[in-house]
């Protein structure tokens, strides 16, 4: 109970902070606009069957002030659609440099067989040099649980319409969980290629390989349940936004 009300005092400071903020409109500042981007749409060949998996985000607002909802999870296709992971988040996007955005919000981790988990999130968000997109964000979880994730991604393009787009991620834990089979430290990295044609700028489809690995005790934890510690997958899916 008292997690949930903090998550819903949470959501309603957000809100009231962004829907506070009409009043500059009248003094000059720019309307407010938004995207929508499915960045991932896809199917994994993976060791255990096909994963459907999906990476989307959507904000609204303007230069400086914008919400930002995320979403990621995976699908199990297999096994009477059980799904194995899905979290969203919601957060406050303030920008405090050209190209860059600090994030302070709240996250959920709907659970499919134990009870769902929240987080306070904080977080940076831009383009370092070189043009790569990347994104830090430190996650606050109840009983002192914590996790640091880092993301990097880049484009190179081959043509106006051929993009090959490299990425990285990697979490790190502050905290065992074996509720959840998490180690202390560096718990997991995922990388993947992906090339994708744009038909139209606002669509997309693609193939390419995706690679997990799991390292110290979250990878012991993984064996222990007859799991593989890492797993590449090759897939195929499609980008779209408005």
């Amino acid at each position: 109970m008292k997690a949930s009300m903090t998550l819903s005092g949470l959501l309603v400071a957000l809100i009231a902070v962004f829907v506070g903020t009409p009043a500059l409109a009248m003094e000059g500042v720019p309307a407010r606009f938004g995207q929508i981007l499915v960045d991932q749409l896809e199917a994994r060949d993976a060791d255990d069957g096909t994963v459907a998996a999906w990476s989307a985000n959507a904000w609204y607002g303007g230069d400086i002030n914008k919400l930002y909802f995320a979403t990621e999870g995976e699908r199990l296709m297999d096994r009477g659609g059980e799904t194995e992971s899905l979290e969203t988040r919601l957060a406050w996007s303030r920008a405090f440099a050209p190209y860059w955005d600090w994030q302070l919000g709240v996250r959920r981790d709907w659970q499919p067989d134990d009870p769902n988990r929240d987080w306070v999130s904080v977080g940076v968000m831009g383009v370092a040099p070189y043009f790569f997109e990347t994104e830090a964000n430190l996650f606050l979880g109840e009983s002192g649980h914590s996790e640091l994730r880092l993301e990097a991604e880049y484009e190179l393009l081959f043509t106006q319409r051929l993009i090959l787009t490299p990425e990285v991620e990697a979490s790190l834990y502050g905290k065992e969980d074996r509720d959840l089979g998490i180690g202390k430290g560096l718990a997991t990295v995922e990388a993947g290629l992906r090339l994708r044609y744009e038909i139209r700028r606002e669509f997309a489809p693609y193939i390419g390989v995706h690679w997990e690995r799991k390292f110290g005790d979250t990878a012991d934890f993984a064996r222990d349940h007859g799991e593989d510690a890492s797993d590449t997958m090759l897939v195929a899916g499609i980008r779209v936004w408005y």
